[in-house]
């Protein structure tokens, strides 16, 4: 790992939550490392914290990062997916309730590299209109923690999720997370609405030019008619 730089990666997370049933009740977090293979990173997960450590040699660069959660998680019934991107984690909350963790994190304060995944999130009281094959049927069948999970390894290339779509997960930004999650990302709000808008005075300019052209034209005809009358 000569020569490679540390960075602290992005993390995007959004939640579920249930009072009664364990595999609708969990966090969703995205950990991004593009091009790091399985066999180069570490992952420690504990009911309380997840730290992640990953090298790429193609970029040059080792990823860390350490979380400590607002609450305890159920590592043995959590999930996880790497990718050539990414690696995504479905981490069980431990106590079933029906609200929503204020946070990701324990401490409130603002920290640049966490966002919410707006792609995941759905707001409390709209959970229900969320398909359950849109969430895989919950969270049976997806690939699991290994013990101790020591780099992974053994997962096999893409680890997995089993049938869960993440592409289709969420409902809109509803529901709001704690702003401080949203790094930069609020700053950026809007600018798809920014379209630039047509050139009004070009078409006004050929509209009053057609209205005279018109005008000419009608010209003769208008005399012809009055000549007729008479």
């Amino acid at each position: 790992m000569s020569g490679s730089t540390q960075t602290t990666p992005e993390v995007l997370w959004a939640q579920r939550s249930s009072t009664s049933d364990p595999e609708r009740n969990y966090v969703f977090v995205t950990i991004s490392a593009p091009d790091v293979p399985n066999k180069s990173f570490q992952v420690d997960l504990k009911p309380t914290s997840l730290t992640f450590t990953g090298h790429s040699d193609t970029k040059k660069t080792t990823y860390h990062v350490e979380l400590e959660f607002f609450g305890e998680i159920d590592v043995e019934n959590s999930k996880t997916n790497h990718t050539s991107r990414d690696v995504e984690f479905v981490l069980r909350k431990k106590d079933l309730k029906s609200e929503y963790w204020p946070r990701l994190l324990k401490e409130s304060k603002k920290v640049h590299f966490l966002k919410t995944d707006f792609d995941k999130w759905v707001d409390e009281d709209e959970q229900d209109l969320a398909p359950d094959d849109e969430m895989g049927g919950g969270m049976g069948g997806m690939g699991g923690m290994p013990p101790g999970m020591p780099g992974m390894d053994g997962m096999g290339g893409d680890g997995g999720f089993g049938g869960i779509d993440f592409s289709k997960l969420g409902g809109g930004a509803g529901g709001m997370p704690d702003m401080g999650d949203l790094g930069d990302d609020a700053e950026e709000v809007g600018d798809d609405d920014d379209d630039e808008m047509p050139e009004l005075e070009d078409e006004k300019a050929e509209d009053e030019e057609g209205k005279g052209k018109g005008k000419e034209a009608g010209e003769p005809a208008t005399s012809s008619k009055i000549e007729e009358v008479s």
